[in-house]
């Protein structure tokens, strides 16, 4: 049995740092949009000797000896997510969402085809077309984004530049667009354009599935996702589809492939050489945790809570992009304040409250000094907070945002955090850190 003590008496910096940040998560309030906190279960699926396997291929299909129980360990997770999105093909291989997006495009599509993306200024991520991506780099990007009256996604311009563009393929989802995602009329242009539809569901989807967010494996023809934020997982990526879609032959095969034949090649030996087990093993439990009652009831509540915030925000004088939120999310757009994301992130770091600087759409700032800041429930719902508690980290948020040079008031604001937050106890020592 591996445990904390042994970790403390032979790398006792390494133990000491990891210490220090469990510390920092209990004593401040962790609000970025796209952080969890998993459960105690899913750090002990983590830390466990599956490490230790290579296992390059499918279950029942490896490249090695040795992995009749790795095989039953990604069967469970296969299955378990199967279950929890009413699908019918899974690959819980991606390390991360960034490759389940790579695999995806070089399954759908080749060099320098057309795709349409959200913009990442608008709410859109990196891997949607970004040119400083590698999916920016390899194909033809168009854009689109959020009419500037409303905040919310124009789909009569964004129709209209895909009748000119022809895209082969859609690409849905965001990082910081506070609305739900309406993909009937997406596949509805998809289908009109002969293109694939696509969503990155990262952010939403443990609201998929908790019953809170409208569905979208019905209406595309691939999904991916990661498997932390709200899924409340550990960090990898996964890919889901409910229709295989017909045959693809694409560069450098003898033979057609249906997508999902052709995603999984593309996982491996496509974009990835082994899978990381033990991170499979931990995506089984957190996916067998979502597939409980108790997760819708969170997923609920992680929507209750991010209304009440918006509101309270509201009501203090601050504007939010779209004006408010359907999500886990909300972005302010301080600019109104003559305030910079960069300086509020800072102050509210130094307050014990965690956010990131985010682009507003038509954000006059460059990159890294934004003119907003991005702020989910996820995190702070997980420990238990509810609708009361959001009214007093609005109120701290203001108060921190107000005094933002006083160093003094922050300080004593950050007091106020640890007292806050003392009543939701999360990771308590020791460190859990264990495997057979």
């Amino acid at each position: 049995m591996v445990s904390d003590k042994q970790l403390q008496q032979s790398d006792p910096e390494i133990y000491a740092t990891i210490d220090r940040e469990r510390i920092r998560q209990n004593n401040g309030l962790e609000l970025i949009a796209s952080e969890n906190f998993v459960s105690t279960a899913v750090l002990e699926a983590m830390g466990n000797v599956m490490t230790n396997k290579y296992a390059e291929g499918l279950p029942g299909h490896r490249y090695y000896g040795g992995c009749e129980c790795v095989d039953e360990a990604e069967r469970f997770a296969i299955d378990r997510a199967c279950r929890l999105f009413g699908c019918r093909w899974a690959n819980v291989q991606p390390h991360s969402g960034a490759q389940a997006n790579m695999s995806l495009y070089y399954t759908l599509l080749k060099p320098g085809d057309t795709f349409m993306g959200m913009d990442l200024a608008h709410g859109g991520h990196l891997t949607h077309g970004s040119p400083v991506n590698f999916s920016g780099r390899t194909y033809h990007v168009v854009s689109y984004g959020v009419a500037k009256e409303t905040g919310r996604i124009d789909f009569d311009l964004l129709a209209k530049t895909a009748r000119e563009a022809k895209p082969k393929l859609i690409m849905t989802g965001s990082s910081a667009y506070p609305r739900v995602w309406e993909l009937a009329k997406f596949r509805e242009l998809a289908d009109e354009l002969g293109a694939y539809l696509v969503c990155d569901m990262a952010h939403f989807a443990g609201l998929v599935a908790g019953k809170v967010h409208p569905d979208v494996v019905p209406f595309c023809h691939v999904v991916s996702t990661t498997t932390h934020k709200t899924l409340r997982g550990p960090r990898g990526g996964l890919l889901i589809s409910n229709e295989p879609g017909g045959e693809l032959l694409l560069p450098g095969m003898l033979k057609p492939k249906t997508i999902t034949e052709a995603l999984d090649s593309w996982v491996f030996p496509g974009v990835q050489g082994g899978p990381l087990m033990h991170v499979i093993a931990a995506k089984a439990v957190a996916f067998g945790e979502a597939l409980q009652p108790e997760f819708k009831t969170y997923a609920q509540q992680v929507v209750k809570n991010a209304k009440v915030l918006a509101e309270s925000l509201l009501s203090l004088g601050y504007t939010l992009v779209s004006g408010g939120t359907d999500t886990h999310l909300i972005l302010m757009d301080l600019s109104s304040k003559g305030w910079t994301g960069k300086a509020a992130e800072k102050a509210l770091e130094k307050a014990g409250i965690t956010v990131n600087k985010n682009m507003v759409p038509f954000d006059p700032q460059k990159p890294m000094t934004t003119s907003g800041i991005r702020i989910g429930t996820p995190a702070v719902t997980t420990r238990g907070m509810g609708e009361a508690d959001m009214k007093k980290i609005a109120s701290v948020i203001d108060k921190t945002l107000k005094n933002m040079e006083n160093e003094a008031v922050l300080t004593t604001i950050k007091s106020e955090v640890a007292e806050l937050v003392r009543s939701f106890p999360l990771y308590p020592k020791p460190l859990v850190l264990r495997g057979v």
